[in-house]
């Protein structure tokens, strides 16, 4: 089986312990992606594990579920009744230009709107795809970056270890760790079974790896607060991600809504954003400004292409990040497709996820040992990075997915009622399981 466990527990500083695999098979793929599912959510409860050993001498046993964690990188929730709202805008996806591949990611309406500033109007996929066929790839990518949209031509890995993104980004580590100077005084409030009750967690994050790392940590039993603002929404995964969570709405222009943010960032253990890199700056609420508010703030960031280079302010997702480090490229060769191929999920955005949990409870360990504060930044072209690296996987098919997968519990959402798969992830004594449902996206007040 492909070694993705021990880089990850050697940047996140965790014991070079082999952690068990359980179950058979691979999801279909020119990458290792179960093995990477497998690893990251092993590593999340490493450090879990590892926390509650510092804190009360026991070190909980763990394993992890091959096909378990490679279903819950796609989707965990199962609707009863009801269907889940689609994932993708209907002009979404990969289209032919002139001399190659590129894809549009127009799911934020404003997205949207920037490539049809460029393209034009499109009702449909047909539309779109005849106004593209007269560009080049690279010419539409910077004309759609440049309207503040979102899009990604396809490189080849060669093409992508040359250019100065891949560059700058190959060379950063999986997880960048800062330390700053403030002494951490909370003690520890949890136990055993809920290893984060009392922690506070703002989740500042969007599709799809910062809120599975919010659910993740709410899992455990901290109080994850998520703010989104007036009128964002992101229907199609909204029920998967909010589990656990209370979910309100901030305008950051607005006065009164700046101080209510202010009151909760002060009050905050952790807080976990995935804004572009000068987003929080231009609003006033900067690294050092973050630090000044909240001296021992736990501050966990992503974003999509990396920490440095040109491409450190650009916008990206998932998909896009695929196109452009070559993995659709070397997809499409694997499967001798005739256009870009991707990852059978959003393995990037959902392993960034489960490193991005593993960094804050890093960090909270830390702190709760007498430690100072810290900050982590992690990207989704430098977890690309890693699974391109560790090669192919396992070509053995993964038994279907049957009713026994499912946990027996009925999750009544404002949707309808749900269940949910049973979790991957085994810590002895400690079930990951969530006190609140899923939930829509502005249905709680900004408090703790």
């Amino acid at each position: 089986m492909t070694d993705l466990l021990t880089p990850i527990q050697v940047a996140l500083g965790l014991p070079h312990t082999p952690i068990p695999f359980t179950s058979r098979g691979a999801l279909p793929s020119a990458f290792a992606v179960t093995d990477l599912a497998c690893a990251s959510i092993a590593v999340a409860g490493q450090a879990v594990s590892e926390l509650l050993h510092q804190q009360t001498g026991r070190l909980p046993n763990l394993e992890v579920d091959r096909r378990l964690a490679s279903f819950w990188f796609s989707t965990s929730i199962r609707p009863t009744g009801w269907s889940l709202p689609p994932m993708w805008d209907p002009v979404a996806g990969d289209y032919a230009a002139r001399d190659g591949w590129i894809r549009l990611h127009t799911n934020a309406p404003h997205h949207r709107a920037a490539a049809e500033r460029v393209l034009g109007v499109c009702a449909d996929r047909a539309a779109m795809a005849g106004k593209v066929a007269q560009w080049t790839k690279n010419d539409l990518e910077q004309a759609v970056v440049e309207a503040g949209g979102c899009a990604a031509e396809m490189y080849n890995r060669d093409q992508w270890h040359a250019h100065p993104q891949g560059m700058a980004v190959n060379a950063e580590p999986l997880i960048q760790f800062t330390r700053n100077h403030s002494q951490c005084v909370k003690p520890w409030q949890g136990s055993v079974a809920r290893p984060l009750a009392g922690i506070k967690v703002l989740d500042l994050t969007r599709v799809l790896a910062g809120p599975i790392a919010s659910r993740f940590l709410a899992g455990l039993g901290a109080d994850v607060l998520r703010i989104d603002p007036p009128t964002w929404d992101e229907p199609g995964v909204v029920p998967e991600v909010t589990l656990g969570k209370r979910c309100a709405r901030l305008d950051l222009h607005d006065k009164a809504d700046r101080a209510v943010f202010e009151a909760l960032l002060k009050d905050a253990d952790i807080v976990l954003h995935g804004y572009r890199a000068d987003a929080l700056e231009r609003l006033g609420y900067g690294a050092v400004y973050r630090q000044q508010l909240s001296p021992s703030l736990i501050d966990v960031c992503l974003n999509a292409y990396g920490w440095s280079g040109p491409w450190l302010h650009r916008r990206g997702f998932d998909s896009l990040v695929q196109m452009s480090t070559g993995i659709a490229q070397a997809g499409m060769t694997w499967k001798q497709a005739d256009k870009p191929t991707p990852l059978p999920v959003q393995a990037l955005d959902h392993a960034t996820g489960y490193l991005m949990a593993a960094s804050a409870i890093r960090l909270l360990a830390e702190c709760l040992s007498g430690g100072v504060g810290g900050a982590a930044r992690l990207s989704l072209a430098r977890t690309a990075k890693l699974l391109i690296e560790a090669g192919a996987g396992s070509d053995e098919p993964l038994r279907n997915e049957d009713q026994k997968d499912q946990a027996m519990e009925i999750e009544q959402t404002p949707w309808g009622p749900a269940h949910r798969l049973r979790v991957p992830l085994k810590i002895n004594g400690t079930p990951l399981q969530w006190s609140l449902p899923a939930t829509q996206l502005g249905s709680h007040r900004a408090q703790w």
